[in-house]
């Protein structure tokens, strides 16, 4: 008797065994690869396309983290939404949509705004302060914003803006050609905390910039910036006196 129920049971095993199995070789759903366009997760579509330069976790690389509270207050999803589409024109941002010549659908462009924001967005009640807004309101003075410039940013920038150990050159050639105008605004509210630049709360002890002195300071940046940046080669007329 108990030799017929150990075989039966052998049997059954044998037979939900087999039941169970797949016929060898053929995949299954999780065994097929994602086309480009099928993906519709936040953390891979970030990882593919955003993290190079806003860094993992949107901490910041070469470019401004995404995970900047302050630049979420004042960043809106359509500005967000419209930089990663058709990129910004005047710096290094490209365009993402397919549209536009990149690779990612609107919705899945959809799915990055809504998760950057779902993920490190604040509002302005949780940062405790209303920050100047994301664009001008008032045209900026160059004049003015050279004043504005000493008060906030010299001590780290220098009195001419050519650097010192604390921050780098913001008057240099090449970094002016590659950053646009709202890129210096944004970086001046927002702050780099990556690189350990302070937001415009905090770029002088017990004072913070007003909106119209964030407008001023662009403009004084925007002044030093030369039509024709400097080339790494020597003109004609150069190579011919040096030769």
């Amino acid at each position: 008797m108990n030799v017929r129920l150990s075989s039966l049971a052998i049997c059954v095993a044998a037979v939900s065994l087999f039941i169970g199995c797949r016929p060898l070789g053929k995949p299954t759903s999780a065994d097929i690869e994602l086309k480009p366009e099928e993906v519709r997760d936040f953390a891979m579509l970030y990882q593919q396309n955003c993290a190079g330069c806003h860094g993992q976790e949107g901490k910041g690389n070469t470019a401004l983290g995404l995970a900047n509270p302050v630049y979420l207050a004042i960043a809106s999803d359509d500005t967000i939404r419209r930089a990663t589409a058709s990129g910004i024109h005047g710096s290094l941002m490209p365009a993402f949509a397919k549209s536009a010549g990149g690779m990612l659908t609107d919705e899945q462009i959809d799915i990055l705004v809504r998760g950057i924001r779902a993920h490190w967005g604040k509002s302005n009640v949780e940062l405790g302060v209303v920050p100047p807004p994301y664009t001008a309101k008032e045209p900026g003075s160059a004049t003015r914003g050279a004043s504005a410039y000493t008060t906030y940013c010299a001590a780290c920038h220098g009195p001419e803006g050519k650097g010192t150990a604390k921050g780098s050159s913001i008057v240099d050639d090449s970094f002016l050609a590659l950053v646009s105008d709202q890129n210096l605004r944004t970086t001046i509210i927002a702050g780099r905390p990556d690189l350990g630049q302070p937001d415009w709360r905090n770029c002088a002890p017990g004072r913070v910039m007003t909106p119209q002195e964030v407008t001023d300071v662009v403009a004084w940046m925007v002044a030093q910036r030369k039509a024709n940046p400097g080339q790494p080669y020597a003109t004609a007329d150069q190579f011919q006196k040096n030769n």
